[in-house]
């Protein structure tokens, strides 16, 4: 019994001094993957030496002859289409259905209806960064590339684009506690863009001596700003608008102060899909195949717009 009584009480006695854990520091918010400086060339939207909204004239109607880069489509039964799948109202990944949407996602799917005669089941969407643009075209990888992609003489060197189907603007998206409405009043802070858009070549060579954070994908830029990594997120305000619609705490403020003009990317040897792709945008123009997309998507956002007319060469 003593010796029970003697167990019971050292089990009870002090179980010694704690050992101290290691010291916890404000470990802050982890980054995206690849975040980098600025970028002065980006989209080379400084180069003036053509006229980048001339695109190559349409043939009348949208038929396909033998041997076209069209009939190999056909033949192949997919169109393969580089796209965002993380800029809401453009093109994003419904959480729902797991289908893409958006304005960028219709504008695919009526030229697959156009090849196919209807567009279900006959894309193969090939998801890819800003960055990855012209690389996916170059290669062959894609048949199109419709991503928010802004016509450049620059990128013109590379790919071939269609007629302008959209016209959009640099804007600025804050937090709703900031004071900015222009780059001017983000002197000295970090500001948000793409990699190799021409958002991110504007905010490296602004006078407002702004510090450029470039990523992989708008919506690396939308996380930063949530997270208070940067201090604005700078990029067409179609893209912010999207980004606002998600997050009722920030805003998109300011003017527009640049002009950016969306095109359908194509590879540079495809010239025949360049006029099939501009055939379908005027069908597209006419029928109100964009009027009723841009009401879906864009409109309560941004307000009534109506397609910009065709420029060619």
């Amino acid at each position: 019994m003593l010796a029970v009584v003697a167990l019971l009480v050292a089990s009870c006695g002090s179980p010694g001094k704690p050992v101290d854990p290691a010291p916890a520091g404000d470990a802050g918010w982890p980054q995206p993957a690849h975040v980098a400086g600025p970028d002065s060339s980006a989209g080379g939207g400084a180069d003036t030496s053509c006229n980048p909204l001339a695109s190559l004239a349409p043939d009348k109607g949208t038929s396909i002859p033998d041997s076209s880069t069209m009939a190999k489509i056909k033949e192949r039964g997919k169109l393969i289409a580089g796209v965002d799948q993380t800029t809401y109202l453009f093109g994003f990944r419904n959480p729902t259905s797991g289908n893409l949407e958006g304005f960028d996602i219709d504008m695919v799917n009526e030229i697959a209806r156009s090849i196919f005669g209807a567009p279900e089941g006959r894309v193969q969407f090939r998801a890819i960064s800003s960055g990855q643009r012209e690389d996916v075209l170059k290669k062959h990888q894609v048949d199109i590339v419709v991503r928010t992609y802004s016509i450049t003489c620059t990128r013109r060197k590379d790919v071939q684009f269609s007629s302008v189907y959209y016209v959009a603007g640099q804007r600025l998206l804050v937090t709703k506690e900031s004071k900015a409405t222009k780059l001017a009043d983000l002197n000295g802070k970090k500001v948000c863009a793409a990699k190799k858009s021409t958002s991110a070549a504007k905010i490296a060579t602004d006078p407002a001596k702004l510090v450029a954070i470039s990523v992989d994908n708008w919506s690396d830029c939308l996380v930063m700003l949530q997270q208070g990594q940067v201090d604005a997120v700078s990029t067409d305000d179609t893209i912010l608008a999207g980004m606002a619609a998600q997050d009722p705490t920030l805003q998109v403020v300011g003017d527009q102060f640049s002009q950016e003009n969306y095109g359908i990317g194509v590879p540079k040897d495809n010239e025949d899909m360049v006029k099939f792709v501009n055939a379908v945008l005027e069908n597209i123009r006419t029928s109100g195949a964009w009027q009723k997309s841009y009401r879906q998507w864009v409109e309560p956002s941004l307000g009534q717009a109506s397609p910009p007319q065709p420029q060619y060469r």
